[in-house]
């Protein structure tokens, strides 16, 4: 299995499909991959369901998508902060759904899909709206809501450096979601500060081996 490295984003997002869900890292802008989404936006992909820890912020990167009408669902934990006018509006009008999903759940869904878990019991939403119509199970005294994985057509993914066999590492809070979307995806699309020769990245530090990596881009450079 060999990742390609791409020319630039373009060349990276080429061949996303319409309807397809992608998941897309980030904590706020923290290891968002801001040069992937707006490639997508220029690659014209629509009627995506996104999955994501929030609903955009702003008006770049995922909230961009979402303001170019391209996103018919999002699934994510946070869909409204101070500055998520995008998604706000649009849910407002009607124009696209929603499914909550609790921060915890979200990766863990995400994660069961990565290591083929059917699915899983967890307490997390008992007694609440986002427990009704699923299936419960008491064990050992306690309720449990059923869930189910979370797998994407695409992972769009944010890391500090690869080496040219897609092996990536993160830096700090960046990190967040990209190693398990890394696992749930059919094709994952990793935007890196850096790309260094196979070899120079300290095997012990490797947080997403190359096997799940299918392409890798080197982000433009900032200002």
């Amino acid at each position: 299995m060999t990742t390609q490295i791409c020319a630039d984003v373009d060349e990276a997002v080429a061949g996303i499909e319409d309807g397809s869900t992608v998941l897309v890292g980030g904590f706020g802008m923290a290891g968002m991959p801001v040069d992937l989404i707006d490639a997508l936006i220029r690659q014209g992909a629509k009627d995506l369901t996104v999955v994501s820890n929030n609903a955009g912020n702003g008006d770049t990167g995922l909230a961009a998508l979402l303001a170019k009408g391209r996103v018919r669902k999002v699934i994510c934990s946070f869909p409204r902060q101070a500055d998520s006018w995008v998604f706000d509006e649009l849910y407002r009008a009607g124009r696209i759904e929603l499914e909550v999903v609790p921060q915890g759940n979200l990766a863990e869904r995400m994660r069961a899909a990565g290591a083929g878990i059917g699915a899983f019991f967890c307490p997390t939403g008992v007694g609440t709206l986002l427990a009704e119509g699923k299936e419960t199970r008491e064990i050992d005294g306690r309720t449990y809501v059923l869930e189910y994985p979370i797998k994407g057509d695409v992972a769009l993914i944010g890391a500090h450096r690869a080496d040219r066999m897609g092996n990536l590492v993160y830096r700090k809070t960046a990190r967040n979601f990209g190693p398990v979307m890394a696992t749930a995806a059919t094709t994952v699309i990793a935007q890196v500060r850096e790309i260094v020769e196979t070899g120079e990245i300290d095997p012990e530090t490797i947080v997403t081996p190359s096997i799940y990596v299918d392409r890798v881009v080197q982000e433009a450079a900032r200002a």
